[in-house]
């Protein structure tokens, strides 16, 4: 059979016209940073010992760490009609804001993995899944297990009532589950939500949580823009020189950033895919984020640095960076503390 020069050509031209609208990120396998980065190398026997270490011997945590369960309770209750954000641990973050409460990244569970295989939770969560309140949005950064759980999605209650955002293919993922309002966003998209402008936005890092689904679903952060102020949440990320910049200069400046700042260590094996305390502390310049949130620490061991060396980093940036006490926020797990507010935040959103 002979296919003729004129239907391959319009073959070619219709493959490359499809190449060139497709976005950067996207592959036809699944997705990629964009900018690219190195890939990542295969890791060698001495990361996969210490993980397995991390799932039998855990470190012993400072008791100032955690709130005691009541009082956190207490403090929640105390604060639940104030705009506020709570530290559920690792980069689980209650938010509270006009009379809405958001969700990010839940893990609940004691493994960062399945059927309890997997990196040992170490602090348990400072507010149990029993006790919290009726969740009205759920933000996903990306699928790993210590930012979606997946016994916590299945057991949650109000299912048709929660608004979840989520990257791109992780719609499945939730409606399997009984979700029916899931919204995957793909980069720079937005979403209108109880008067909120959500928008999603690239980070630097990957996705899966088995060996045949490497990247096959988006990885994000999320901007969130009310009436009462400006917030950012970090999701997972490495730094970089550009993607920080190019947000900030979109949306002028945060309120609070929620930036990770643990997980580091990995680096000896050659992987970068989360920021070090320092880097943190860039991206909070380059995003005019008047307030940053140190997370994705104190929670589980994942990375080789010493679980209590993050919060110590980042303290010393932030002094270095002329910041000062008030703008650096190393929260207890359990703490709730009111969100800061900016009265001139009543804009077109569409401006964005």
């Amino acid at each position: 059979m002979k296919i003729s020069a004129t239907l391959l050509i319009t073959c070619l031209l219709s493959f490359t016209a499809l190449s060139e609208e497709r976005p950067k990120h996207h592959t036809s396998d699944g997705f990629q940073n964009f900018p690219q980065t190195p890939p990542a190398p295969s890791l060698g026997p001495g990361f996969y010992l210490n993980r397995i270490w991390s799932s039998f011997f855990t470190p012993e945590v400072p008791v100032s760490h955690i709130l005691p369960k009541e009082e956190a309770l207490n403090q929640f209750r105390e604060l639940k009609d104030k705009n506020s954000l709570t530290w559920i641990g690792q980069s689980t973050f209650l938010i509270k804001i006009e009379g809405k409460t958001i969700l990010t990244d839940p893990y609940f569970s004691d493994y960062a993995g399945p059927y309890s295989i997997g990196p040992r939770r170490f602090a348990k969560p400072g507010i149990s899944r029993n006790n919290l309140p009726s969740i009205d949005i759920m933000l996903i950064s990306h699928n790993h297990y210590d930012h979606l759980d997946e016994e916590f999605i299945e057991a949650l209650e109000g299912k048709e009532n929660i608004h979840v955002l989520a990257p791109l293919k992780l719609k499945s993922f939730f409606t399997e589950r009984g979700y029916s309002q899931v919204h995957e966003l793909d980069w720079n998209e937005s979403i209108s939500i109880f008067g909120f402008q959500i928008t999603s936005l690239p980070t630097v890092h990957f996705s899966g949580r088995g060996l045949s689904d490497n990247n096959k679903t988006l990885w994000c952060s999320w901007a969130l823009v009310t009436p009462s102020g400006k917030y950012y949440f970090a999701g997972d990320t490495a730094y970089s020189p550009t993607i920080f910049k190019q947000i900030g200069t979109k949306f002028g400046s945060f309120d609070l950033a929620m930036l990770t700042i643990g997980t580091y260590g990995n680096r000896k094996y050659g992987v970068n895919n989360h920021t070090t305390p320092e880097e943190a502390i860039d991206i909070g310049a380059e995003l005019g984020a008047n307030i940053l949130v140190g997370m994705h620490w104190g929670t589980i061991d994942l990375s080789d640095e010493d679980p209590w060396e993050p919060p110590k980093r980042f303290q010393s940036a932030a002094e270095q960076a002329g910041l000062s006490a008030e703008q650096v926020w190393l929260m207890k797990i359990g703490e709730t503390r009111l969100l800061p507010v900016t009265a001139d935040h009543n804009e077109n959103f569409s401006d964005n």
